[in-house]
């Protein structure tokens, strides 16, 4: 039916439609320079280089695209069982007993700390950038002692100052120490074995909680090994799924605390998932199914390739970055190579450029995502991530991308520098790909 003679039917049948069939159609989302859509489109992929969230293999896009499912059924139970002993495997640990919450790392942080610690405990925490600083906040926030070992930004935890609080604390008063495995602000990874020693040392019974979103399935992590009690990583990052998951593995110590501490928790208690681990069904409430049959891709990824084998890629990919920023003239935000991450390169920028404006021309011109700095780093560097399902063609991709940006910004990078240093390096580094041999 043609539409003037559309709206004409519509107007017979009730003349108040009328002013709907006149309705003009809306206007477009962008209607002016300073007005953005949040999502713009682009051709060909974009480029996702910022530290998390990260690239989604499409065997877990595939695997999270079904129905929803009654999770009381059999299946689901069935799922959960394999997906818990296999989570030990990322944690390296036998002794842990992992936490699936449908959260983010914010809220796996909180489960750490309410169910091993009471109101008033004493705690010892380091900041040493934007994520251990947002972890200190909920810290005091849910009523902790906390005492901050301050460290300045792009340099690693501050062990001497613990190994004094120890030595001193003969009474055992604190309770736990909090440490960021791999600070994302600034591109710094700090030395777990180390802080087990000091404690081991001291023969000091306090609780080692750490946050390994960052870090875990992408660095060296051995939560039995080297006495972490409580551990813990986000779906988003190593993982390569979609934000969703915060997952925690606790220690029998962790466990053992659980049963006294007495802060309030509700729908991060331990308590509650353990007695449904005991009955068989898993969940004391809805889980994510996708998120589930997306982690249980994304953990068959990581067999496949082999975890050591994904550590290694990582230091590879870490490696040529760091390459590559040297060869353009610019500085790691990272003042010391034995805390140099894997995981992320923040780049410090010359004082006469805004780093955001780095990032926000490699976005607009190029498709291109890196990450921001964060707070005190803000302005004065950018941020390469290099984690998760990732390869060596696809980061000289973005370092190609990031020396076109430094150029069109103005600054005397020379073309394909980079590039070469990072490829030169990757050439005789980079192994058959195994399931190719």
């Amino acid at each position: 039916m043609p539409v003037g003679h559309h709206a004409s039917y519509i107007a017979s049948v009730h003349p108040i439609l009328l002013s709907f069939a006149r309705i003009p159609p809306s206007p477009p989302l962008v209607t002016d320079g300073k007005s953005k859509m949040d999502y713009m489109n682009g051709p060909g992929r974009n480029h996702l280089f910022v530290p998390g969230p990260v690239n989604i293999p499409d065997q877990v896009i595939r695997a999270m695209s079904r129905q929803n499912e009654d999770y009381r059924s059999p299946a689901i139970p069935a799922l959960t069982k394999t997906l818990l002993e296999d989570v030990k495997k990322i944690f390296k640990t036998t002794t842990g007993t992992p936490f699936l919450f449908p959260t983010t790392g914010t809220g796996a942080w909180e489960s750490a700390l309410t169910n091993t610690l009471s109101p008033g405990d004493r705690i010892v925490s380091f900041s040493l950038g934007q994520f251990s600083l947002l972890w200190i906040d909920q810290q005091q926030r849910l009523g902790f002692s906390v005492d901050v070992v301050e460290s300045d930004w792009g340099y690693g935890a501050d062990l001497g100052v613990l190994e004094s609080k120890l030595r001193s604390d003969s009474q055992h008063t604190i309770k736990a120490i909090c440490i960021v495995h791999n600070e994302t602000a600034t591109g710094v990874t700090n030395d777990l074995h180390a802080v087990r020693k000091l404690l081991d040392a001291y023969r000091h019974p306090a609780l080692l909680l750490v946050d390994g979103v960052s870090s875990i399935c992408a660095l060296d992590f051995r939560m039995d090994e080297w006495g972490v009690d409580v551990a813990l990583t986000g779906s988003q990052k190593a993982l390569s799924l979609p934000t969703g998951l915060g997952i925690v593995c606790a220690s029998p110590k962790a466990l053992e605390a659980a049963k006294t501490a007495k802060s309030v928790r509700v729908f991060f208690d331990w308590k509650d998932y353990l007695k449904f681990y005991k009955m068989g069904t898993y969940w004391p409430y809805t889980p994510s199914i996708q998120l589930l049959y997306g982690l249980r891709a994304g953990l068959d990824l990581l067999f496949e390739e082999g975890l050591d084998n994904v550590i290694k890629r990582h230091t590879r990919l870490g490696t040529a970055t760091r390459l590559a920023v040297a060869a353009w003239g610019l500085k790691n935000c990272t003042e010391k190579e034995e805390n140099f991450s894997d995981t992320v390169t923040a780049v410090v920028v010359p004082p006469y450029i805004d780093s955001s404006e780095i990032v926000k021309h490699a976005w607009k011109r190029y498709n291109l995502s890196l990450g921001l700095g964060l707070n005190k780093v803000a302005g004065k560097v950018f941020r390469i991530g290099h984690l998760g399902h990732l390869n060596e063609l696809q980061l000289l991709g973005c370092l190609g991308g990031v020396e076109m940006v430094l150029k069109d910004i103005g600054y005397p990078v020379k073309l394909g520098s980079g590039v070469a240093a990072a490829a030169a390096y990757l050439s005789n580094s980079t192994p058959l790909i195994p399931s190719r041999i």
